[in-house]
């Protein structure tokens, strides 16, 4: 049976073991040998990873439409409307290529970790959040996205991969798992 690792990565991390700039890589986290991401999380973002030692895994995980549905929780500048929340959940071209729809709602302010460093505040404009499941993962897609309806994201949390959640693990920790659900 493959292992699956759930990794909280912190801020400023990088999704892979090596680099040879010196910045904080998962090897700083993570002393199981013979995994490997499964899906990456930009330097800039938060949250949930799952890794694997299975090849297969990792791509029934990672499939373009048809892995394992993605639930990441953003803040972003202002207050969307319900017609930005609508365009949301409908696609956003990127690229000249429309999104997949998407699962959009408003979001209380969720009870996380302080970030470090902060995110940069301007208290003439208002901040909000928004949860987003998609079942792609396009080169900073939710970005793209929520700054394509006019409230740029500033801070960026993965919550959760198919029935996998951050719930009950701290940010840098890391929790292997002896068996694992698939999520058609």
């Amino acid at each position: 049976m493959a292992h699956l690792i759930l990794f909280n990565k912190p801020y400023g991390v990088l999704t892979r073991f090596t680099d040879p700039h010196g910045r904080r890589t998962l090897k700083d986290y993570i002393p199981v040998p013979h995994v490997y991401p499964a899906g990456r999380l930009d330097l800039d973002s938060e949250g949930l990873m799952l890794l694997t030692d299975s090849a297969a895994l990792a791509t029934r995980i990672t499939r373009p439409g048809r892995g394992w549905p993605k639930t990441y929780w953003a803040q972003v500048e202002g207050v969307p409307d319900e017609r930005a929340l609508a365009t949301l959940a409908a696609g956003i071209v990127l690229d000249g290529v429309r999104t997949r729809p998407a699962r959009v709602s408003a979001l209380a302010e969720p009870a996380l970790w302080p970030r470090t460093p902060p995110i940069r505040v301007r208290l003439s404009v208002p901040t909000s959040w928004i949860a987003l499941t998609l079942r792609e993962g396009r080169n900073r897609q939710v970005r793209r996205m929520t700054a394509a309806v006019g409230h740029p994201t500033l801070r960026l949390v993965r919550y959760a991969i198919g029935d996998y959640t951050l719930d009950g693990l701290a940010t840098g920790a890391y929790r292997a798992l002896e068996a694992y659900r698939d999520v058609p």
